[in-house]
């Protein structure tokens, strides 16, 4: 075989693998920096069930950020954290591992290194194959659902399905059937409509199941809320729980915030972040979620006046959460801006962030959020309506789907309607190339 059919041949298993580098992720620099702050704050102590899952998706973003010895780090810690885990130094929950390595060693050029991990992965499939002649293995399936379920609400449903498949298969893994119940929550779980039944049940038996899961815990308890039933007692059981334990990013502090925040109330909210702080001043996720309930409880308060000092907390938290994420997404910062906006005093500080912004390299998804946020700044805090047309425009034309596009095309429909505006014309004209 000459060497150019023999790179063919590499290439076309490698292809083949399941892994990271196969899976067709395709994340933006920017949503690879926010999925490092999200593992990053997930504990990795001994016992965490995810522990090899998380290590192999470390590698695989710092590979693609160009950090390729720490790629190598994490990758090797994963497979010794598999290995801990299921107490045994080779099984099906590898091939991902030894995907990730065979691509890794490709693309530094290393084709025999390369090759050793493509026969590996070869030799585990043969001694463990998948219950079902026409699926992958179930550890490969829940791999793959654990990843997606950390890219975006587009991804989730995908993930769902194949938690499903690989519990079918392997009904006796505890962490699958909550980490599935999870996704089904996130999915069905957003804004004003109730859970259906059938999923309220199932994440009532992964819970039963997992009852050290206190995030699972605070998805139920919020779930039952929005049903109609009162929970401020288990709600204050649960933070306890909740408060005595490390606060990273599955701990349970971020759901149970939102779930006092909804159905107990805001302040309450802001005072068990506080008390939260107190507890773990050095916990970085959690700062995160402190400033959150901030925000939210300055953006409910419309009518009545805040007192300086609840609009100082928050506007500091902000400032520290920005310095803790410096490679997050400009969410934070514009949230900091309409804070500023909030203070008779603040106003110049939020232009000055949302010029910075504007000036700023941004990716389309982050920049139409940026024109859509400051098109409602421009209207409700400058009163320059004119000037807001112009950039729900701009948010309507990046071609991406988000709630934020269809938020600006909403605003411009209704100026269309008035037909007195004095820009009805371009607004027109705008909205019909979107229609093209």
């Amino acid at each position: 075989m000459s060497a150019a059919q023999s790179q063919t041949t590499l290439e076309a298993k490698l292809g083949a693998l399941q892994c990271h580098f196969t899976w067709d992720l395709d994340p933006s620099r920017s949503k690879l920096f926010r999925l490092r702050d999200l593992l990053e704050d997930i504990v990795t102590e001994e016992g965490n069930s995810w522990l090899g899952h998380i290590y192999n998706l470390q590698g695989y973003i710092h590979y693609q950020l160009g950090f390729t010895e720490d790629a190598q780090r994490f990758f090797s810690k994963a497979a010794e954290a598999f290995c801990q885990m299921r107490r045994s130094d080779e099984g099906p929950w590898l091939v991902v591992n030894y995907g990730n390595l065979a691509w890794w060693h490709h693309q530094l050029g290393e084709q025999a290194e390369s090759q050793t991990y493509l026969s590996k992965v070869d030799t585990l499939l043969k001694e463990y194959p998948s219950p079902s002649e026409d699926e992958l293995h179930p550890e490969i399936y829940a791999e793959k659902a654990w990843t997606l379920m950390n890219f975006g609400r587009d991804k989730k449903q995908m993930a769902a399905d194949y938690f499903e498949r690989a519990i079918r298969m392997q009904p006796d893994m505890v962490e699958w059937h909550t980490s599935y119940v999870i996704v089904l929550e996130n999915i069905y779980g957003q804004g004003d409509k109730p859970l259906e039944e059938n999923i309220l049940e199932k994440m009532k038996i992964a819970k039963e199941n997992d009852p050290d899961n206190l995030y699972l815990a605070a998805l139920y308890l919020k779930a039952c809320a929005n049903k109609g039933r009162k929970i401020e007692d288990e709600a204050d059981e649960l933070a306890e729980k909740v408060l005595r334990k490390p606060l990273s990013r599955y701990s349970g502090i971020r759901p149970l915030l939102t779930l006092y925040r909804i159905y107990v109330s805001e302040d309450e909210a802001v005072d068990l972040a506080e008390k939260a702080l107190e507890r773990h001043p050095d916990e970085r996720h959690l700062k995160w979620c402190a400033a959150m309930c901030y925000k939210w409880r300055i953006y409910s308060n419309k009518y009545n006046p805040l007192e300086p000092r609840m609009i100082d907390r928050a506007i500091s938290l902000h400032k520290e959460v920005i310095s803790l994420y410096p490679d997050s997404s400009p969410k934070v910062k514009i949230a900091l801006a309409n804070i500023h906006a909030q203070s008779y005093h603040g106003q110049d500080d939020a232009e000055q962030i949302y010029q910075d912004l504007l000036e700023s390299d941004l990716e389309p998804a982050d920049r139409q959020m940026l024109y859509n946020s400051y098109a409602k700044y421009l209207h409700f805090n400058r009163k320059e309506s004119n000037k807001s047309i112009e950039y729900h425009m701009k948010a309507a034309e990046i071609p991406h789907k988000s709630p934020c596009r269809k938020g600006s095309i909403r605003e411009l429909e209704k100026f269309k309607e008035r037909r007195r505006h004095p820009m009805c014309r371009e607004i027109e004209e705008c909205l019909a190339n979107l229609e093209e």
